[in-house]
């Protein structure tokens, strides 16, 4: 196939996981919305039992691929990581959104759970961030539909890379997501060599 379609696919999943990253932010939400305020000590740990898994399961694989493909469709194109102010915005969201995720939400999340069973509801900081995850994501997705602001700096139009970049950029989470799920747990490094290599290729190429 072209560079052309294979840059599609990219734009395909990026957009397929972004929207499947928010909904699992929603469902994230609801559960712990429920076990925060359920009376009934069965549905509280149900319902944040039920929000853990789903953030190992499906959230977590979702996101990584969301903010990978969004990653590599920035330095394989000529959108870059700075040259547009939207572009930057949702590359500063989203890495903050990674962190929030793997370092502050995951964790408490799974001490959520052991809170339920022994009788306490999710903290409020926590229905609290999964409701800013899902706002934060459907405000890139404006950002990619409206791109306002402009350019952040002008310059020579950076090239696009080569189809094989395109081709991983679309074969490596999907890997990961497999690998992942037979694991048990979240594991994207596939993609993490397939960036690190587009990032160091895009430095040589463009280069004086």
């Amino acid at each position: 196939m072209r560079t052309k379609t294979w840059r599609q696919l990219t734009v395909w999943l990026h957009v397929v996981t972004s929207v499947g990253w928010m909904g699992q932010a929603l469902a994230l939400f609801t559960l712990l919305a429920i076990g925060r305020t359920s009376a009934d000590g069965e549905i509280r740990v149900a319902a944040t039992s039920m929000a853990h898994e789903i953030d190992s399961f499906l959230l977590a694989p979702l996101a990584n691929a969301s903010a990978f493909t969004g990653f590599m469709l920035a330095a394989a194109t000529a959108w870059g990581f700075t040259r547009h102010w939207w572009v930057l915005a949702k590359f500063a969201i989203t890495l903050v959104q990674l962190y929030a995720g793997i370092f502050l939400l995951s964790g408490t999340l799974r001490d959520s759970v052991d809170a339920a069973r022994a009788g306490d509801p999710p903290p409020a900081a926590l229905v609290a961030g999964t409701a800013l995850m899902a706002s934060a994501l459907a405000f890139q997705a404006w950002l990619s539909v409206a791109k306002p602001w402009g350019k952040v700096r002008s310059g020579a139009r950076l090239p696009t890379a080569p189809t094989w970049v395109f081709v991983a950029a679309v074969l490596a989470p999907l890997t990961d997501i497999t690998v992942g799920l037979l694991l048990g747990y979240p594991l994207p490094a596939l993609s993490l060599v397939v960036l690190v290599v587009q990032l160091v290729r895009r430095r040589v190429v463009t280069s004086p």
